[in-house]
């Protein structure tokens, strides 16, 4: 019997390479109002996030005001680039005709903004309906916290325990790990960094990859190894 039920994937650097496209954007923004900061190190502190949480963040540690007008600004350049730029992250497609667990995206991304990428890039149709955004849960609901997982299983009444997650983020990890859930880490978008498995492992992912296409044999190896308590 499998340990598991329901697969859960994160979709910003797991199914597609939009993290690299967002540090892009959002680093060159940070920049311009005084808070000058690489695309390196935008995907290493703040992958994961929401730009609106980035930006407290930047104003507690910098104590720099930033401009309301910035949130607006961000959404619409970075909607745009995606439409253009945002690809499949390789190997997703020959993972989920392998995968046999039922499915779903749990994001901090809107959901507008999920259905034009995963449109795109061809992979709605592995996962319609079960594509939820923490945003659409409420204020404050996002990713760190463990909302949009729980929910994400509780749609299809499987245990937290009998779920595993795949993300990319410290962030994701951690709300998954709070969720109760087991969690793959994954390293092989676009806006890696050195350590970035590292960090994974050490925030509560059992293992990390690089590719893909290795994860069908990593969740039967992490099911046979059985499920947490």
């Amino acid at each position: 019997m499998s340990a598991f039920d329901l697969i859960i994937f994160d979709c910003d650097g797991v199914l597609v390479d939009s993290e690299i496209i967002a540090a892009q954007v959002e680093s060159a923004l940070l920049t311009e109002a005084g808070y000058p900061i690489t695309v390196e190190e935008m995907g290493e502190r703040f992958a994961g996030m929401t730009w609106h949480n980035i930006l407290l963040a930047v104003e507690r540690e910098a104590s720099i005001p930033l401009s309301a007008s910035l949130l607006d600004k961000s959404e619409k350049l970075l909607d745009a680039r995606l439409q253009r730029d945002v690809k499949v992250i390789e190997g997703v497609k020959f993972a989920l005709a392998r995968l046999t667990l039922q499915r779903c995206i749990c994001s901090n991304s809107s959901s507008k903004r999920l259905d034009m990428m995963l449109t795109k890039v061809g992979l709605k149709p592995y996962f319609d309906p079960h594509i939820y955004s923490a945003k659409d849960l409420g204020p404050d609901r996002v990713k760190p916290k463990p909302d949009i997982f729980l929910h994400g299983a509780s749609q299809f009444n499987v245990s937290p325990s009998k779920t595993v997650v795949v993300e990319d983020s410290v962030h994701g990890v951690h709300a998954a790990k709070a969720a109760g859930m087991r969690v793959i880490g994954f390293t092989g978008a676009s806006h890696t960094y050195p350590g970035h498995a590292d960090k994974l492992t050490d925030a509560g992912a059992e293992t990390v990859i690089a590719r893909m296409m290795d994860l069908p044999a990593v969740v039967a190896a992490l099911s046979d190894w059985g499920g947490i308590s």
